[in-house]
């Protein structure tokens, strides 16, 4: 399955379900009104601070970066002793697989969105909006195609990439970054790196 696009209509624009479509997409944000600030530019956070941004587990976030799901674009784990470090726009993807897991889309699905977001490049992000019926995924540029499948289909649910960047600015604003640059550490200086503590207890234990 691929990304779908929403076809706006121009008939009807203003009956009565096409005006309460109208008004639930305003009040879930899905109407292209949010303004994110520029990318962080050389910064990288570390798993558990990706974790904390976009909501997941640990285990989650190992799990797809070994399955290529969402892999750490400034710095991947090279050996036991390296440490990845993943971009803002890698937590802001993470966080919009965790919506679409929770609505019931399959992996597979996800899988085809998140490669359909990669290809859309950093600056189109903010201006997107994806809808899921639990089966398929949509993506929607303009306000007219959020409509219509608000209008035409029961149990839609939207994602804003706009609202849901500013989510994640605010939650890595509390969190630590690093400079992309900086070298690896040694797997034992940061116990917050749930992985390294758990290897270096088997090799210890």
């Amino acid at each position: 399955m691929a990304v779908s696009s929403g076809e706006g209509k121009s008939a009807g624009q203003h009956d009565p379900v096409r005006q309460a479509a109208r008004e639930r997409a305003g009040e879930q944000g899905l109407l292209f009104d949010e303004q994110p600030t520029a990318l962080p530019q050389g910064i990288g956070y570390r798993g558990p601070t990706a974790c904390a941004a976009a909501g997941i587990t640990y285990r989650q976030l190992d799990y797809w970066a070994r399955t290529e799901l969402v892999l750490p674009t400034i710095r991947a784990a090279q050996g036991s002793g390296s440490q990845r470090l993943y971009s803002f726009r890698d937590i802001l993807v993470l966080k919009v697989v965790k919506r679409l897991l929770d609505t019931g889309v399959s992996l597979q699905q996800i899988r085809t969105a998140v490669q359909h977001l990669r290809d859309r490049g950093v600056n189109d992000l903010a201006q997107i909006t994806l809808m899921s019926d639990g089966v398929s995924v949509y993506e929607c540029t303009s306000a007219d195609e959020v409509i219509d499948l608000l209008q035409g289909g029961q149990g839609v649910f939207g994602i804003a990439l706009g609202r849901v960047w500013r989510e994640v600015e605010g939650s890595l604003a509390e969190l630590p970054g690093e400079r992309a640059e900086a070298a690896p550490d040694a797997e034992g200086d940061h116990p917050s790196d749930e992985l390294a503590r758990r290897r270096k207890a088997r090799r210890t234990g």
